[in-house]
């Protein structure tokens, strides 16, 4: 063993390892008993690839320079769908929808040119139809205008508009005999973990709306996920979150009376922050496959829906989505503290696993997987008598031990939403610092998914207050149980994770330093100048605006820059629609002038979040190399 400070590590996990050898991995399905799945590639600077395991080998579908992702709500996801071995895509490029043959060598464009994204869609193979979510940037200045519409097939027809009137809609989702459509939406200034409504509407023959239509679930304060039509057409399965917690339920169309499956507090669904998301499938007509977290801790089970007996899976994972089935056959993404992002194939009869594409391969190498640490669950006082949450990854080298008396430096990590939560999946990026002798926490703090909608709500008013404190406190917590040192506790965070980041230095008196990844540094910027998915999110999270605005500049870090003195750093994205980089440079220019330690990255071409390699890369290193000259003053770890 070497002895040497914490923090001082060399370490084999490496910014050029990770992004050599790490792809992103967000959505799985099934289309007649072949897999496909999607991959996001730094190497290709961050183009989104289709992927088909198809006669025994894995085939990418969609061609350079087609890129599947569609930017509708900004944040995306759901850009595309395979019916009958066709695949339907958005191109980020022109967000105009394609159609790919099985077996063509060109995408052939299914949607007219013009201002529209697309997303959420399904494929209606009897009337030849593309039903999705439209969003329309026609006029511009004014807020986009959502719609469900119907797009022939065929490349000259015009989109038809099932259904509009409401601020955002997601998840349609047609029966098995196509007489029935199902969607969710909501309005301003809800957020769909918030409250939204669940609709059914008959059709006619063509396709068109047969009636009016009809409010099966949700409302302002219910949050409904996921519509699914059983097999057999005659009643819907969603989650909803009427209790506080979000369960399942099923509504037969013929009474209109919703019934709990499997009533427990545990959460069944998850914040809507992107199209596309399954938590559960049906694996035959009387039997669902789904996630969920109790507890803090997630698992997938098997559902009986004729005596609503639930069986957890025995399986080696701990964080599960994208959740899809055809009978015995399942397939989802998972991950564990020593497994990465993976998708999965697990056939319920005879209960094989198999890993069908992993995020990363570097866990597979023993010389390196010996360097990761553990993960700790931990739970921690907090303000008003409560407790939080969060993930402990100590410090750990199999080849390294710190001198007597030295304790390691932290790096607490927020995540972003605010509304979302730490994973338990093995992440490259924070293997990459506890393996130079630095100790990270993940915060679930107040305000986080996955422990009912209770603790969601502690961050309603109280954004920049209560995800600060938890912080703070689990810091402490930590420092005081003699696990780390203290005087060298640094934070990091992007989207809103760099607004707790940004509100953590300047109003408490803590934190040594700190990383804002494309963060939020002026709140009534934010709700002034920010895309209509969030135009309105902050009514809850402060107050609303401008009627409440000297609650925007009381919590606002630009408005006190004076009491801000510790070093920051700074990564931002030039095309960042969900925070301009105004907001970045408003804060940096304020602390040069005041001569405070600052750094500051503009990476050309990225938007909100860094999807080249080259960019991961560098913001990686540059973070540690500020903390390491700023803060721990431990030299070079490279």
């Amino acid at each position: 063993m070497k002895s040497a400070p914490y923090g001082s590590w060399k370490s084999p996990i490496t910014s050029d390892l990770i992004v050599a050898k790490s792809i992103g991995l967000s959505e799985i399905r099934l289309d007649g008993g072949d897999v496909y799945w999607l991959e996001s590639r730094p190497n290709e600077a961050g183009r989104y690839v289709v992927v088909g395991r198809l006669r025994g080998g894995d085939v990418d579908l969609n061609p350079p320079p087609f890129n599947a992702r569609t930017r509708a709500n900004e944040y995306g996801g759901g850009a595309w769908t395979v019916a009958g071995g066709t695949l339907y895509f958005s191109n980020y490029s022109d967000q105009r929808l394609y159609r790919l043959e099985q077996g063509a060598v060109e995408p052939v464009p299914v949607s007219p040119e013009g201002p529209f994204r697309y997303a959420d869609g399904a494929i209606d193979l009897k009337r030849r139809a593309w039903i999705g979510v439209r969003e329309d940037h026609t006029s511009p200045g004014q807020e986009p205008q959502n719609t469900i519409i119907r797009i022939p097939l065929q490349a000259s027809g015009d989109a038809q508009v099932l259904a509009s009137g409401h601020d955002f809609y997601s998840s349609p989702r047609l029966s098995p005999d196509g007489s029935w459509l199902a969607w969710l939406s909501w309005d301003h200034p809800r957020m769909p973990w918030v409250g939204t409504t669940l609709y059914a509407m008959p059709l006619d023959t063509d396709g068109m709306p047969a009636g009016a239509p009809i409010a099966i679930a949700g409302g302002e304060k219910e949050s409904v996920f996921q519509p699914e039509w059983a097999p057999d057409g005659s009643s819907l399965v969603f989650v909803s979150d009427r209790t506080g917690w979000w369960n399942l339920y099923r509504c037969g169309l013929d009474t209109l009376k919703s019934e709990a499956i499997a009533p427990m507090e545990a959460e069944f669904g998850q914040p809507q922050w992107v199209f596309g998301m399954s938590t559960y499938a049906f694996a035959g007509p009387g039997r669902l496959v789904c996630s969920y977290v109790s507890k803090g801790l997630e698992r997938l089970a098997t559902i009986e829906l004729s005596s609503g007996r639930l069986t957890p899976l025995d399986l080696p994972f701990t964080d599960f989505s994208s959740v899809r089935a055809e009978g015995d056959h399942l397939v989802f993404r998972a991950g564990s503290a020593a497994m990465p992002a993976s998708f999965v194939r697990l056939d319920l009869g005879s209960g094989k696993v198999e890993t069908l594409k992993k995020s990363t391969t570097v866990a597979d190498d023993p010389d390196l997987s010996r360097h990761f640490t553990r993960v700790e669950s931990l739970e921690f006082p907090t303000e008003g008598n409560l407790t939080a949450f969060g993930l402990f990854y100590p410090a750990f080298h199999p080849d390294y031990q710190a001198p007597e008396g030295d304790k390691p430096p932290l790096l607490v990590k927020c995540h972003g939403g605010p509304t979302s939560a730490a994973s338990s999946t093995l992440d490259l990026r924070i293997q990459y610092w506890t393996s130079r002798g630095i100790s990270v926490l993940d915060v679930n703090y107040g305000g986080s998914t996955g422990f009912g909608r209770e603790y969601r709500e502690r961050l309603d008013g109280n954004w920049g207050i209560v995800d600060v404190d938890d912080c703070v406190n689990g810091a402490r917590y930590l420092a005081e149980q003699g696990l780390v040192d203290g005087s060298r506790s640094v934070i990091t965070g992007g989207s809103a994770g760099g607004y707790t980041v940004l509100a953590a230095l300047t109003f408490r008196d803590y934190f040594r330093g700190g990383a804002s990844h494309y963060g939020v540094s002026d709140l009534a910027v934010l709700a002034r100048d920010t895309h209509k998915f969030e135009s309105r999110y902050l009514d809850s999270l402060v107050g609303p605006y401008p009627e409440r605005e000297d609650l925007y500049r009381e919590r606002s870090p630009i408005a006190h820059v004076e009491r801000l003195s510790v070093p920051v750093i700074f990564f931002q994205g030039d095309e960042d629609m969900v925070v301009p980089q105004e907001q970045a440079e408003m804060m940096v220019d304020a602390l040069r002038r005041k001569g405070t330690p600052v750094g500051y990255l503009l990476f050309t071409g990225e938007q909100h979040g860094f999807r080249k390699s080259d960019n991961i890369k560098r913001s990686l290193d540059a973070e540690l190399y500020f903390y390491a000259v700023n803060v721990f003053r431990t030299g070079l770890v490279f």
